[in-house]
């Protein structure tokens, strides 16, 4: 398990440890810089904080991001939408990529979508805001960080579902 150093504590750290550390949690409103984890875009300085405990003040983002990408997540920069001049949401990538590392750009909204089955999400401008197992929490999370959502619905988990074609 590989150890690292932040902010003059030494942790071992290894992606499963860091995909458990976040069971349970939602992701943060995404300001400027995410990671992907389990198909999920998180702001670097949260999963940092919650898999070591140490309080956000005590590291930066470069600090969090450079931890995480080390441990072979992905990062991006959200491109925020111009209000004079719309954009569609991407991604960009500050790193070359190793050609076994995936794209953190889903290809299509199904794709984008497949993360979440089973959830209710909060989506804007296809962007997943966040996903959590009711409503009640979606509504709980887009007041507390003062979000809103231009949409939020459960996505289906099974083709049945979708189709609403009986089972055989």
């Amino acid at each position: 398990m590989p150890t690292m150093t932040v902010s003059g504590h030494q942790y071992s750290l290894d992606s499963r440890s860091v995909e458990a550390a976040l069971q349970g949690a939602l992701p943060e409103p995404i300001q400027e810089h995410f990671v992907v984890i389990n198909g999920r875009r998180w702001p670097p300085k949260q999963v940092l904080a919650l898999v070591t405990g140490l309080d956000r003040a005590d590291f930066t983002t470069h600090q969090a991001r450079r931890a995480l990408t080390r441990l072979g997540f992905p990062a991006g920069r959200a491109v925020r939408r111009r209000a004079h001049h719309p954009m569609p949401s991407e991604v960009t990538t500050p790193r070359p990529r190793a050609a076994s590392e995936t794209d953190s750009r889903p290809a299509s909204s199904v794709e984008a979508l497949r993360p979440f089955i089973g959830l209710w999400v909060a989506v804007r401008d296809d962007e997943v805001l966040v996903a959590a197992p009711s409503p009640k929490e979606i509504v709980a999370w887009l007041a507390q960080h003062r979000q809103r959502a231009q949409s939020v619905f459960r996505v289906l988990d099974s083709e049945q579902a979708i189709t609403g074609a009986a089972p055989q």
